[in-house]
């Protein structure tokens, strides 16, 4: 179909040839390069086209997308704050990873994690987009993150038994000798069906679904898990605790767990450890509370923001025994038992005047002799470790678990627990700054989240570099507060007196 002269006439570049292809549409007048001329023997030499490098659109010479930009589909702009949070907080556990396990797995190891931390509720079918849209590519560039890739890592991160258990080892190396080990745990929700962890607790009856229990060890200290442990759901943590002690090798710490656990579980682990100790609450019916006259107080606790009354005494079999009594939660407490008595009309004065020297109190029982304020503060401090659960099951969103197998479950946990890690560092570090001070973890995440960076900017961020997308200025403050951005160097004030204009009239 001949090609109408106007647009024949609209310049191009030289060397090609306009062709009509005949349908309708934007595309509808190619330009093609001329690329060879074949010769016929008596004849005329007949052109030999190339490829199409262009099209008449509105009268107007438009050139193709090059091939090079055709083959890259990445994106020039993603959101940075949050990922440079995380990378920011876990490059020694980057470390650690890459010495037992394959550098790809590593990668997406960290990016799940990243992902669970950084976009609470996110599923698998969306880490892949997810991961795309964030810096977490470019930390972990290649990371394998879609939906079965991620469930062949879970599988094959639990079934390395050795290599989780080394990681786990060199974690707990690390901690310091005067560092305290909370030993604790927590159940989780398993809506599989056909895995073996997945057994019913208590509650887990009345809500339908069966339950796994995770146990943790945890610095006290430091304010983040060491390692971590799944268990049936339907065990008890009583003897969970000496399997969770024997399977990760823990020679050291002090194990501080709630009423009611019973010491005798782990009589045999502590005898085969010297280093292992307990401080465990006791019943406030304990005979031995009054048999020891722990409610006798010695003084009160300095250098703590509560009044704290103590006493401590040492008891029959080398044990000690801790006393404090709270004067604001006594007084709570009292309060409450009143307005209950007053509401019920149950009031008493002999059960009254039996409690009453009772609230407020805890009295602690441990094989160790330590100062009283280090006791007091080993389980004050221990509610650092409800934290973490409450962001485990919150702000990270790993309260349920989908896992179809056991192997999957096991290394779905693996990497939960390196996002619990990452976000017990995130709080502290975001706490030490002050930032959270005067807002919450998740809205700090958010302000984060907005902070957007081209893919092609140095890894050094600097905030005035030009190289960042429609970003507040309260979230610079908040990068730069976090160490995420080079703050804009101040001009220094020129020192001395200014010129005198020495020009006369």
């Amino acid at each position: 179909m001949a090609v109408p002269t106007e647009i024949r006439a609209v310049p191009r570049p030289k060397n090609t040839v306009v062709e009509d292809s005949g349908h309708n549409g934007p595309k509808r007048y190619a330009v093609r390069e001329r690329k060879t001329e074949k010769y016929i023997p008596g004849g005329n030499p007949q052109p030999r086209n190339g490829k199409v490098i262009g099209h008449i659109i509105n009268m107007k010479y438009v050139p193709v997308i090059t091939e090079d930009s055709e083959k890259s589909t990445e994106p020039d702009m993603l959101s940075y704050g949050t990922s440079a949070l995380f990378h920011s907080v876990t490059q020694d556990i980057e470390a650690d990873l890459l010495t037992i396990f394959e550098p790809a797995d590593v990668f997406t190891m960290l990016s799940v994690a990243a992902l669970r931390v950084i976009k609470p509720h996110i599923s698998v079918n969306r880490m892949s987009s997810q991961y795309n849209r964030c810096f977490i590519s470019q930390y972990y560039p290649g990371a394998a993150i879609s939906k079965n890739s991620v469930g062949n890592l879970f599988e094959k991160i639990g079934k390395s038994s050795q290599k989780r258990k080394l990681f786990f080892e060199r974690r707990m190396k690390a901690t310091a000798e005067t560092h305290h080990i909370a030993i604790d745990g927590t159940l989780k929700q398993d809506a599989s069906k056909i895995n073996d962890l997945s057994a019913y607790s208590h509650k887990a009856r009345v809500r339908g679904c069966g339950d796994i229990s995770v146990i943790y060890a945890y610095d006290i200290e430091k304010m983040e898990p060491i390692c971590a442990e799944v268990f049936p759901g339907n065990s008890i943590d009583a003897n969970s605790y000496p399997a969770f002690i024997r399977d990760n090798n823990i020679q050291k710490g002090l194990i501080i767990v709630d009423k009611g656990f019973p010491q005798s579980k782990i009589k045999e682990e502590l005898e085969k450890r010297p280093g292992l100790h307990f401080l465990t609450p006791i019943k406030r019916n304990d005979v031995r509370i009054a048999n020891n006259d722990m409610l006798s107080y010695e003084g009160t606790l300095e250098g703590v923001a509560a009044h704290i009354l103590y006493k401590k005494s040492k008891i029959q079999g080398g044990h000690f025994l801790y006393a404090f009594k709270d004067a604001r939660q006594a007084a709570l407490e009292e309060t409450s038992y009143i307005e209950r008595s007053k509401k019920n009309g149950t009031f008493s004065p002999e059960k009254y005047s039996k409690k009453k020297d009772l609230f407020g109190v805890i009295v602690f029982e441990s094989d160790i002799d330590m100062d009283v304020k280090t006791a007091y503060m080993c389980y004050e401090e221990r509610w650092s470790l409800e934290l973490v659960f409450r962001h485990y099951k919150s702000d990270e969103q790993l309260d349920h678990t989908h896992q179809q197998n056991d192997f999957s479950v096991i290394g779905s946990e693996f990497i939960n627990t390196i996002a619990t890690i990452a976000t017990c560092r995130i709080i502290k570090k975001a706490e030490h700054t002050g930032l959270l001070d005067h807002m919450t973890y998740a809205e700090l995440m958010d302000d984060l989240s907005s902070a957007w960076r081209k893919t092609n900017a140095p890894k050094e961020a600097v905030t005035n570099d030009g190289y960042w997308v429609h970003t507040l200025q309260m979230v610079f403050k908040e990068l730069e507060t976090l160490g995420l951005s080079i703050p804009i160097k101040k001009q220094p004030k020129k020192r001395g007196r200014k010129t005198k204009n020495n020009n006369s009239n």
